[in-house]
C-alpha cells in the first residue's frame, strides 16, 4: 500500500489576509473591540496547521449552548478575540444573540445568509456546522463555495453515505478540510475549540485543555476523545490537539490525514490513534510508519476487541464500527500495529501506562521540554446551571402560590388541569383554585358563576359600559376599549360590593339591631350601601336579587348576613318603596356568608380576602364579559366616532375684564346653542 501524501482537502492554508471595519458584536457597554475582526492581516499559517489562537469561525445553526462552550473555552485560554465571529441562521427571526463574554453580556451578529456573514468576516476560515442531516449537504456545498473556508465540521449525524462521499469529493478539489459528519468535532488546547468538544468547563479545566502540550490524537469517537483527553493530561504533558473523524464509513477526514498534519508539526511530539473495528484506516497510517513517512512515535489502540469472544458478528454503535473481513477486526489490526512499531498496550485499561513510558522517554531525550504549568484560570459559571447544581440560592423577586407551568402539566393550586377537566369543577371551580387556593364546595362554585352571570352587564348608559363603547367608536382595539370602561370602577361604580359588606358585616358584628343600624347609618349622614333602587321596588322586585336569595337559603349551609340585610330591607322600605336590598348588596351579604360558613376559611382568612378587594374582583370580572360584550356590538353595527352633541352641555364662560357693562362684572353669561 503506497504511503499517503496530505490531501488537498486536509491542507489548511492561510487565514484570509482581508481586513474589517465591521464589529461582528455590539456590546452593550460599548466595548467595541473584542468581537471585532483585526484591524490588520493576518500571518501565514503553517500547511499543517489547522486551528491556531486566532482562528475565526461561524457556527451554522441557532446553537446558543454550544456557541457559549466556545466562548468560555476561549475566555479561558487568554484569547484576544472570540473564536465565534457570527451565527449563520438561515431561518431568520432575530439578528443579534446574547452571550457572555466571561461575565459580561455582550451580543453575537446572527445572519440569515451566508453571503452577508461571509462579506462581514473575511477572516473567517472555518464554519462548525449544526444543520441536521437533511439539510447539512446543502449548507455544506454552499460554504465550500467561498474560497476564504477553508474547515468545516459537520456535526449531524445520520448523514447519506452517498451525500458524505460527495463532500468529500468535493472538499477535496476546493482543499477544504472535512471533519465529520458524526463528529464532535475537536480542540487545540489554548486556541480554539470546535463545538461542545471537551464537554463542560470543569472537564476541560480537569484536562488541562486551556493550554498547549506535546501530543496530538485521532479519536473515530467523540465520547472517548474525552477519555483520551483525560488520560492524555494525567500522563504528559497535555494534549496539543485532538480531532474526532466521526464513525460514519465515509468520514471527511480520517485518521492519516491528521497524523500526517501532526508529523509535520515541530511542536507535537507524540502521535495517538485511537481506533476501532471496522475499515482499513488505520492500515494507511501502518504503511506511512513502515516507510518513514511518519517517524514520531505513535501510540494506538484500536477498540472492539471483544468482537473475537463473541458467536456471532456484532455492530457497534458507530456506522462504520462493523469487520466485513478478518483484517477489519480490531486484534488484527492492533497486532498490525503492534508489528509496525506501534507502542500498543495490551489491553485498553494499560493505555496510559504505556502513553506514559512513551512521554518520559521523549523527556528523558530533551524532545519534550515540560512547561511551568501556568495559574488554573476561574470560570465563569452560568447562574442557571450553578443553581441547578444547588451551588447558589438567591430570593426570588416573586412568589407564586396559585399555578404552576414549569412541569409536564399546568398546575392550579396543584391539580393538573386535565383533572380541572375530568372533575368537571366549572369555572367557578377554577376561580376557586386559583382566588382561594382551594377547592370549595360545588354549592360555592356554581354561586360564584351566578354572580359573574349577574354582574355581566347593566347596559349600555352605565359608566364602564358608555367608556367602553366611545372608546371602541374612536376606533379602538378590544384590549383598549375594554381598559377604558374598567378604568371607571370604583367607590361609585361598583363599589357598593365592598361598601355593603363592610357595612352591613361591621353592624351584625357589633349586635345592632336592623334598626338601630339604620338609625346610625341615619345619624351620620350616611347612605346604605346595597340598600336602594331606581326602579324596583318592594311591589316590583328585582329577579336578580330574588335568584341569590333563593339559591342561597336553598343551599348554604348558614346565610345569617343575608337574614340580617333582609331584616334590614324590612326597616327600609317601612319607610320608602323603594328602598329594597339591591343586587349588590344582596351578592355582597351573600359573598360573606361563604367566607365564613362554607368552613373553608378561617375568620381571619375571610377577613383578609374582604380587605383585600375580592368583591371588587367579582365585579370587575363579571363586567368585562358585558364589556367586551358591547365592544363587539359597537364593531359589528360599525358606527361612527361618537361627538357628544352641543345641546346636551350647558355653556358657562366667565365675561372678560372691561367686556361687559358696568355693574355687570360677577354677571355670568350662559350662551345656549
Amino acid at each position: 500500500m503506497a504511503p499517503s501524501a496530505i490531501p488537498n482537502g486536509t491542507a489548511n492554508g492561510a487565514p484570509s489576509n482581508g481586513t474589517s471595519t465591521s464589529t461582528s458584536s455590539l456590546r452593550a457597554d460599548d466595548n467595541i473591540q473584542r468581537f471585532a475582526a483585526p484591524s490588520r492581516p493576518m500571518s501565514p499559517q503553517p500547511q499543517h496547521t489547522l486551528f491556531h489562537p486566532k482562528t475565526r469561525c461561524f457556527v451554522y445553526g441557532l446553537q446558543a449552548r454550544a456557541v457559549q462552550g466556545m466562548l468560555d473555552f476561549d475566555f479561558i485560554c487568554k484569547r484576544k478575540t472570540p473564536s465565534v465571529a457570527g451565527i449563520i441562521y438561515t431561518f431568520g427571526g432575530q439578528f443579534v444573540q446574547k452571550m457572555y463574554w466571561g461575565t459580561s453580556e455582550t451580543l453575537l451578529p446572527v445572519y440569515q445568509n451566508s453571503e452577508k456573514a461571509m462579506a462581514k468576516h473575511p477572516d473567517v476560515d472555518c464554519v462548525v456546522n449544526f444543520a441536521s442531516s437533511r439539510s447539512v449537504y446543502q449548507s455544506t456545498m454552499e460554504l465550500m463555495e467561498y474560497p476564504q473556508i477553508k474547515s468545516i465540521a459537520i456535526i449531524a449525524e445520520g448523514v447519506p453515505e452517498r451525500r458524505a462521499r460527495e463532500i468529500a469529493h468535493v472538499a477535496r478539489k476546493k482543499g477544504v478540510t472535512i471533519i465529520g459528519p458524526a463528529t464532535v468535532g475537536g480542540i487545540k488546547p489554548g486556541a480554539f475549540k470546535i463545538g461542545n468538544t471537551g464537554g463542560m468547563m470543569d472537564n476541560i479545566v480537569a484536562s488541562k485543555l486551556y493550554r498547549k502540550g506535546s501530543v496530538g490524537y485521532v479519536s473515530k469517537s467523540g465520547g472517548m476523545s474525552n477519555e483520551l483527553n483525560n488520560i492524555i493530561a494525567n500522563t504528559t504533558d497535555g494534549v496539543y490537539e485532538g480531532i474526532a473523524i466521526g464513525g460514519d464509513r465515509y468520514p471527511g477526514t480520517t485518521f492519516i490525514d491528521h497524523m500526517l498534519r501532526y508529523q509535520q508539526d515541530p511542536d507535537c511530539k507524540i502521535l495517538v490513534l485511537l481506533g476501532e473495528v471496522g475499515g482499513v484506516e488505520e492500515y494507511r497510517v501502518i504503511e506511512a510508519v513502515k516507510k518513514g513517512v511518519i517517524t514520531k512515535p505513535v501510540v494506538a489502540w484500536a477498540i472492539g476487541t471483544v468482537a473475537g469472544l463473541l458467536k456471532t458478528e456484532v455492530q457497534f454503535g458507530h456506522a462504520g464500527s462493523f469487520a466485513n473481513s478478518q483484517l477489519e477486526t480490531a486484534n488484527m489490526k492492533n497486532s498490525s500495529m503492534k508489528e509496525a512499531g506501534f507502542y500498543v498496550p495490551d489491553t485498553f485499561e494499560d493505555l496510559p501506562a504505556v502513553l506514559k513510558k512513551v512521554y518520559d522517554a521523549e523527556v528523558n531525550k530533551g524532545s519534550i521540554r515540560p512547561a511551568a504549568e501556568p495559574a488554573v484560570p476561574k470560570i465563569p459559571m452560568d447562574y442557571n446551571w450553578a443553581q441547578e447544581l444547588g451551588l447558589i440560592r438567591k430570593p426570588a423577586a416573586f412568589i407564586s402560590t396559585i399555578s404552576d407551568d414549569r412541569g409536564q402539566e399546568l398546575l392550579y393550586a396543584g391539580i393538573p388541569i386535565t383533572d380541572v377537566f375530568k372533575e368537571e369543577i366549572g369555572i367557578g371551580g377554577v376561580m376557586s383554585l386559583l382566588w382561594f387556593r382551594r377547592r370549595l364546595p360545588s354549592y360555592a362554585g356554581k354561586f360564584l358563576e351566578m354572580v359573574l352571570m349577574l354582574t355581566a352587564d347593566h347596559g349600555p348608559a352605565v359608566s364602564g359600559a358608555m367608556n367602553t363603547i366611545i372608546t371602541t367608536r374612536a376606533g379602538k382595539d378590544l384590549i383598549s376599549s375594554l381598559v377604558a370602561g374598567l378604568l371607571t370602577i370604583g367607590s361609585r361604580f361598583g363599589g357598593a360590593l365592598d361598601g355593603a359588606a363592610e357595612e352591613f358585616t361591621r353592624a351584625y358584628d357589633k349586635g345592632l339591631s336592623p334598626r338601630d343600624f339604620v338609625d346610625t347609618m341615619r345619624k351620620e349622614n350616611k347612605l346604605i350601601p346595597g340598600i336602594g333602587h331606581r326602579v324596583k321596588s318592594r311591589n316590583n322586585p328585582d329577579m336578580r336579587v330574588t335568584l341569590v336569595t333563593e339559591y342561597v337559603q336553598n343551599n348554604f349551609p348558614s346565610h345569617k348576613l343575608l337574614d340580617y340585610a333582609l331584616a334590614v330591607e324590612t326597616v327600609t322600605t317601612s319607610k320608602k318603596d323603594n328602598l329594597i336590598l339591591n343586587v349588590d348588596g344582596c351578592i355582597a351579604v351573600c359573598f360573606v356568608d361563604l367566607l365564613r360558613n362554607s368552613g373553608a376559611f378561617s375568620a381571619e382568612e375571610a377577613e383578609q380576602y374582604l380587605a383585600n378587594g375580592v368583591l371588587n374582583g367579582l365585579f370587575v370580572l363579571g363586567r368585562s364579559i358585558g364589556l367586551i360584550a358591547h365592544h363587539l356590538d359597537q364593531k359589528r353595527l360599525r358606527t361612527s366616532l361618537y361627538r357628544h352633541p352641543w345641546d346636551d352641555i350647558t355653556y358657562m364662560l366667565p365675561e372678560l375684564a372691561g367686556k361687559g357693562a358696568p355693574g355687570n362684572e360677577g354677571r355670568v353669561e350662559v350662551d345656549v346653542k
